[in-house]
């Protein structure tokens, strides 16, 4: 009878552990899911092209309200568009990456260069 309480003891003990453990993996399993969801990032920015009448620019959006909106070539002194959709985009895209990355949204003239837009 002594190996049978011991036995019954051992199982017990086995049980209780086992559920506690369990309910802890449950536990920081729904601690870690609820940071994850409020990680998320509920805002994101949308880039898209405008036809102008003598050419192209783009404007970036965030929540449908419009953060950006460019008509001209940046950084030149002149009030010229981009001359294609590609390039409008392409500028459009840089400053998103920018703006992405927490920096400042400028573009400079080596920028233009390496993009190949028509100045």
């Amino acid at each position: 009878m002594t190996t049978n309480t011991k036995n019954e003891f051992f199982w017990k003990l086995l049980q209780k552990n086992f559920l506690s453990v369990f309910n802890l993996f449950i536990i920081i399993f729904l601690i870690g899911l609820l940071i994850f969801i409020s990680c998320q990032k509920e805002e994101s920015l949308k880039i898209q092209s405008i036809k102008i009448n003598n050419g192209w620019g783009y404007s970036i959006t965030k929540n449908e309200k419009i953060i950006i909106k460019q008509t001209v070539i940046p950084v030149i002194g002149k009030n010229k568009n981009f001359q294609t959709e590609k390039e409008a985009l392409a500028i459009g895209q840089l400053v998103l990456k920018k703006l992405n990355a927490n920096n400042s949204p400028t573009i400079t003239k080596n920028d233009l260069i390496l993009l190949k837009i028509k100045i």
